[in-house]
């Protein structure tokens, strides 16, 4: 990575610079991960709070330092597609909403708008908390329904989204509103408050966990692969925006919203334009004092430019409209007591304290644990075991213990040490590095906490998509009350896995945000299960069908295997970008480190930590254990006679204002097909800048830079026939 910031300065010897750059490498992946607990597994780890924080730290170095922002950096990302279901490309790219904290953000952000087209009319809605889909109705039809995914991807749950009463399987139209060729239309699906109680009630009759909030109940029961399930559930939807379109052009907002409505597509009925910030603010106000009495729950409120026109005008960032802001409502409080702080071990041995609350409602859920990060924290917040503690639901996802109420001591309360020893397997706990903060189990390889999280991890939707192995299941393989033995003592087994091993197997229910034991009510007792046989000592179905989807599973692609191998650091981008790169996972474990830090999406973070990962005998042990299992090690290369021609190898390409024809997601996956470099800025280094209609600033860099300019109209030329004769075929991409 380049030491030169962008006029020229050498920053090898400035340790703020040095600082800054270790702290973007560690927030990158963690940003990363955490929109993969949040929008693959439906099971976020970090509250929307903690989360805007690590990103507005991350905004604030790329913005103070931007030689460090990459191509690949989350601020240019907007969530993450997972591959449970079938991939489907969204006609425009569905970005996210800029959030805001307060009114004086609010007021900051229409101040700049006002600046620029003043006068500008507000219209105010209501921020649903639910599941955003996008729907696209070809003459009039539903033809298919996918999630957001990463923003331009998303998964197919046409089937499912086709058995929501509120989606309307054809349009009607009227003399004013006739229905349009095309119409992609953004929305929200969600759970109906009174249903999801009653759904909730229901889970808990039948003696099934309840759901944590209607969001995630709502995100579950959407990706139900079974659409049947999926009908079961009250689910709900509102629409709320348009992407693509064909045969209508509103002039506003809100003459969309008639539109979507006279063609029989639902609206909120809780919108409103208004002219000015102050009427903005009383509606924030109005509706922060009825969130609870709503149809549905919501975490803030919308504020968007009600004229189209001036929205094209404003345009957006790669990431958020500029013409929209999402006002996120304060975080809730209440007083609960601090029963007890209890450690749980991550899959790769992290230990962190946590804290077991009374039982109290946040927030629309009820909330017996909350985070406590790690030890200094505790010391930080100053709580004591037995205390009467403020906790706070921060974004309506995961509570967080705020402050101890001094005042309401007792006397009785009780210092929180943290263990020397693991809690699973009792090995001294240590840092893993001079430095570090957090304490970890060195027994990485057969800690029953570790390889139960490991387990649970590479069974998921970023991995080999196990179905019927799930955190249950996990934990009955390698902490089973009987036989003594753990049928695993690490993961290499896994795929070896014979039901006679599985049917003796007695093992304590775990909670699978926790880690611990679950109690039975009546008894008080451990929860002891014979998980994979029935009362009669057969297989249970769910045994029989995830040793089937074991076996399925080898066939997973090369990224997936990378991803499961719970490489420190290694997520699921950068195991794509490892498999594109390399094709092999030998070849993978036995590259040099700088090459594997030369990838796009890698850099030496990871690249160390895949060859300490790598010089592990265990872990190779892993590898040919799986290899000699049938588990994929590489991936064909594709067919040379059905590839494009390469008639843009190694050109770095910017492309900016509209092509016709083309998204700009699809411009730039066109120009990679053909071995192109798709960037998103300007410089000597260009190989070729193509440019559409209202091309901005891009354009003026290039003709100042004298790079090759390639207009929107002969972009298929340019695809065709390579770059312009003056363009340097052999230019690299530069880091910024």
């Amino acid at each position: 990575m380049s030491t030169t910031d962008a006029d020229g300065t050498d920053r090898t010897d400035d340790p703020d610079f040095e600082r800054a750059r270790e702290r973007v490498e560690a927030l990158a992946p963690e940003i990363t991960a955490h929109r993969r607990r949040y929008y693959e597994d439906d099971a976020p780890t970090v509250s929307d709070s903690q989360f805007d924080e690590l990103m507005h730290e991350l905004v604030d170095l790329e913005t103070r330092y931007p030689e460090l922002k990459k191509n690949d950096s989350p601020t240019e990302q907007v969530g993450t597609f997972s591959q449970a279901f079938a991939p489907v490309t969204h006609l425009e790219k569905l970005l996210s909403l800029q959030d805001v904290f307060s009114t004086d953000e609010v007021r900051a952000w229409a101040d700049r708008i006002t600046a620029e087209v003043p006068g500008e009319q507000y219209l105010c809605e209501v921020k649903i908390d639910g599941l955003a889909v996008d729907l696209v109705y070809e003459r009039g039809r539903l033809a298919r329904a996918a999630t957001r995914g990463d923003g331009t991807t998303g998964e197919d749950v046409s089937a499912n989204v086709a058995t929501i009463a509120a989606v309307p399987q054809h349009l009607t139209g009227t003399d004013a509103f006739p229905v349009p060729a095309l119409l992609e239309v953004r929305g929200e699906v969600y759970f109906p408050t009174a249903d999801f109680t009653r759904l909730n009630e229901a889970q808990v009759a039948a003696g099934k966990a309840p759901f944590a909030n209607p969001r995630n109940a709502a995100a579950g029961s959407l990706r139900q692969k079974d659409a049947a399930k999926t009908a079961e559930r009250p689910l709900s939807f509102i629409a709320h925006g348009l992407g693509a379109l064909d045969g209508f052009a509103p002039d506003s907002q809100s003459h969309a919203y008639a539109a979507l409505d006279a063609w029989g597509l639902p609206v909120s009925p809780y919108w409103r334009v208004v002219p000015t910030i102050d009427e903005v603010f009383a509606y924030i106000e109005e509706f922060g004092e009825q969130r609870h009495r709503l149809v549905h729950e919501i975490d803030g409120i919308v504020v968007k430019i009600d004229d189209t026109g001036v929205q094209r005008r404003l345009g957006a960032t790669s990431r958020t409209p500029r013409w929209a802001v999402a006002y996120k409502f304060p975080p809730e409080e209440v007083n609960t007591r601090l029963l007890d702080i209890k450690v749980s071990i991550g899959r790769t041995g992290r230990a962190t304290p946590y804290a077991v609350l009374d039982p109290v409602r946040v927030a629309g859920s009820e909330v017996e644990f909350a985070t406590l990060h790690n030890a200094d924290q505790v010391k930080a917040k100053g709580v004591l075991v037995g205390d009467l503690v403020v906790v706070r639901k921060a974004g309506d996802v995961i509570p967080e213990i705020v402050a101890p109420v001094v005042a309401a001591r007792t006397g009785e309360e009780t210092e929180f040490t943290m263990p020397e020893r693991c809690p699973e397997c009792d090995h001294v706990l240590a840092p893993a590095a001079e430095g570090d903060v957090d304490l970890r189990c060195p027994n990485a390889r057969s800690c029953p906490g570790q390889l139960r999280e490991r387990l649970a991890y590479l069974s998921g939707r970023s991995c080999f998509d196990v179905d019927r192995m799930g955190y249950i299941a996990c934990a009955a393989l390698v902490q089973p009350l009987e036989p003594a033995e753990p049928v695993l003592t690490d993961e290499g087994g896994v795929f070896d896995l014979r039901i006679e091993e599985l049917l003796p197997i007695k093992a304590v229910v775990r909670d699978p945000d926790t880690g611990l034991p679950k109690i039975d009510e009546k008894t008080q007792e451990q929860k002891v299960v014979t998980y994979f046989a029935n009362k009669d000592g057969e297989p249970k179905k769910t045994a029989v069908q995830m040793l089937e989807n074991l076996e399925a599973a080898k066939a997973q692609p090369l990224w997936r295997v990378v991803n499961a191998l719970s490489i420190r650091h290694v997520g699921p981008v950068s195991a794509q970008a490892l498999a594109e790169h390399f094709g092999d996972l030998d070849r993978i474990a036995d590259a040099a480190e700088e090459e594997i830090a030369a990838v796009d999406g890698v850099g030496p973070t990871i690249a160390a930590a895949i060859k300490d990962w790598f010089a592990v005998d265990w872990h190779r042990g892993i590898v040919e254990r799986w290899r000699a299992s049938g588990v994929r090690m590489r991936d064909e290369a594709p067919d040379p006679s059905e590839a494009l021609p390469q008639t843009l190898d190694g050109l770095s390409v910017v492309i900016t204002g509209g092509i016709p024809g083309y998204t700009r997601e699809g411009a730039a996956a066109a120009v990679k097909a053909r071995g192109g470099k798709p960037t998103s800025s300007v410089s000597k280094k260009t190989g070729a800048v193509v440019a559409g209609e209202k091309p901005g600033s891009k354009y003026d860099k290039a003709v100042e830079l004298g790079v090759p300019i390639v207009s929107g109209e002969d972009f298929e030329a340019f695809l065709a026939s390579g770059p312009p004769a003056t363009a340097t075929e052999d230019d690299e991409n530069e880091p910024e």
